[in-house]
């Protein structure tokens, strides 16, 4: 199937950077959120992001409108009909997720994929909210998209050869290197890094160094980029809240238990920098 039209639904961090890697590599964009508001804080993130490829020499003034122009806003999935793929990147929320593929199922065109860039939640289940399941597919894109090169592909129970190949070969079109998954809680990256982000709060929790011992620990010491609780306020601390309770009941183990202090935290509405303080204040 040849790929031209992408529907991208949320347009936070992720579905922003979604819709921004679709549109400077030549697709026609359809960005879908519920508010005028979250859309326009979406394009001016999308904006702003091209305008620091431009500054490094990355894109021309000519390739930032090429790509402003393939882009379109909405704010009603009813509004996205003859679209090739439809990826979902709603906040990491299981009924939500299962609310929106039961409506995409009903507006997309019958050889329409339906991805998710779930980075937890099992993808037979959401399949399974759908009358097409061998069309559902696991696509999980990494923060900052428009930066990080890796897609981890999730094929559900019933995800047939032809949704994964199609879904592969657009990842690549996007400039993006596939790792595929079976479809277990977590997939590959998040069951080892979220575990790691959860012994860092603990760690801080038990009062074993400061946040920035820990990260400089982990920096210096193991040569990671960035130091695990400031990845977590990158992420997001909902969501990594989220995604451990996803791999606590998915997978039965007392191992996966989410720190107190990470709930705390999320309680407090310190979700890191998109609210200004996380385990650092921004």
């Amino acid at each position: 199937m040849n790929i031209k039209t992408i529907a991208v639904i949320g347009a936070g961090q992720m579905g922003s950077g979604i819709a921004q890697v679709g549109m400077t590599t030549g697709f026609t964009v359809k960005l879908m959120d519920i508010k005028e508001e979250f859309l326009d804080r979406g394009r001016d993130s999308i904006v702003k992001s091209l305008r620091k490829f431009q500054e490094k020499g990355k894109l021309t003034e000519d390739q930032v409108h090429s790509a402003m122009n393939h882009l379109a806003c909405y704010t009603k999935i009813s509004d996205l009909r003859d679209c090739d793929i439809y990826i979902e990147a709603a906040t990491e929320n299981e009924q939500l997720k299962l609310n929106i593929f039961k409506e995409l199922d009903e507006v997309a065109p019958p050889h329409a994929i339906l991805a998710t860039n779930t980075s937890s939640i099992p993808i037979t289940r959401i399949g399974s909210a759908t009358k097409r399941p061998e069309k559902v597919i696991g696509m999980h894109f990494m923060n900052p998209v428009p930066i990080m090169q890796l897609v981890e592909l999730i094929r559900g129970l019933a995800t047939d050869d032809e949704t994964y190949n199609t879904t592969k070969a657009l990842a690549e079109k996007m400039g993006k290197t596939c790792i595929t998954s079976l479809d277990s809680p977590g997939f590959i990256v998040n069951r080892i890094l979220m575990p790691m982000i959860n012994e860092a709060v603990y760690a801080l929790y038990e009062g074993l160094g400061t946040p920035e011992d820990i990260d400089n620990g982990m920096k210096l010491g193991t040569n990671h980029p960035m130091g695990p609780l400031a990845l977590a306020d990158l992420i997001g601390l909902d969501t990594c809240l989220a995604i451990m309770e996803v791999l606590h009941r998915g997978l039965g183990d007392s191992k996966y238990r989410p720190c107190p202090l990470l709930r705390k935290y999320v309680d407090a509405g310190w979700l890191g920098r998109k609210t200004k303080r996380g385990f650092y204040k921004y």
